[in-house]
């Protein structure tokens, strides 16, 4: 078992309510993709409310969606953002969400067996959007190994 799991969260300012005609499609889908992480290589946990999703979870404002979660690495989450069915609700985000100006993902690690609060992923997300990319707080563009993690050394050096 790995010393250390990513934790993710990323939040989304709604475009109208979520129970409005420009969100149907959105709404419809969530258990669909929600089901998909939770089969992905390396999913850990994700937040949930009593209704299987975390929408009713609201500690950003009315308006902000949050989703948080943990896997194995942050090459499982890639792979489940960017290459499965996932990526086709991705492109799809301006017609439910407003643009946001600031940093709307983190990253960052946690140790296995640990639970993020909704209150540590915040304080995350502004850490990020203060200081920028840290080991404390990321982003896909620049990434962070976890604490246990030795980077590889190139062939050339190994040998040595």
């Amino acid at each position: 078992m790995p010393g250390y799991h990513l934790a993710q969260l990323n939040i989304a300012n709604l475009a109208a309510p979520l129970d409005s005609p420009p969100l149907a499609d959105f709404v419809a889908n969530l258990q669909r993709i929600n089901a998909l992480a939770e089969a992905s290589l390396g999913f850990v946990w994700r937040l949930a409310d009593e209704g299987g999703d975390a929408t009713a979870l609201r500690p950003f404002g009315e308006d902000v969606l949050v989703n948080l979660s943990l896997w194995r690495d942050v090459e499982s989450l890639s792979d489940y953002v960017y290459k499965t069915a996932h990526r086709e609700m991705l492109k799809r985000r301006r017609e439910w969400f407003e643009p946001v100006a600031q940093a709307h993902l983190v990253l960052w690690w946690v140790a296995a067996g640990q639970r993020p609060s909704l209150e540590e992923a915040a304080e995350r997300l502004q850490r990020l959007r203060r200081k920028g990319p840290t080991p404390a707080a990321f982003s896909f563009r620049q990434r962070f190994l976890a604490p246990d993690a030795q980077p590889s050394l190139p062939l050339e050096l190994a040998r040595d």
